[in-house]
């Protein structure tokens, strides 16, 4: 992990560098927040990486001297079901609603989305192995 993470922090530099640059020589607010959140967007899948990459360790395939017969095995465990999925499409769409009807049904969107990706995220974490 940590390779993909050294990856995803490199390309949030690029995009802070470029959105300062862009902000400096356009005023263009459309492009600013594009570049603002693709930006925010790979800080986000970065800070993952290197939590994921903290918590479980160097794998295999950061090592040079690694072998093959090293990656082999189990890799994870995958639930057969799950409702976080459904709770967070919930979310989504309460959200998306939220935008249009009110505040309100907006907040409550948050409230219900924020525990579905929250689960999502993490439900395996609880299992020992």
């Amino acid at each position: 992990m940590k390779g993909e993470a050294w990856l995803f922090t490199g390309v949030a530099l690029f995009f802070a560098v470029t959105c300062a640059v862009y902000a400096a020589f356009a005023p263009d607010p459309a492009g600013i927040a594009a570049l603002a959140v693709s930006g925010l967007m790979a800080v986000l899948i970065a800070a993952y990486l290197w939590w994921g990459y903290t918590r479980v360790g160097p794998r295999p395939e950061d090592r040079k001297d690694a072998r093959v017969r090293e990656a082999g095995g189990a890799r994870g465990f995958f639930p057969a079901r799950s409702y976080f999925p459904v709770i967070s499409a919930a979310g989504s769409a309460l959200l998306a609603l939220g935008t249009v009807q009110g505040l309100w049904l907006f907040l409550i969107g948050v409230g219900v989305l924020i525990p579905g990706v929250y689960g999502f995220a993490f439900q395996n974490t609880d299992r020992d192995d």
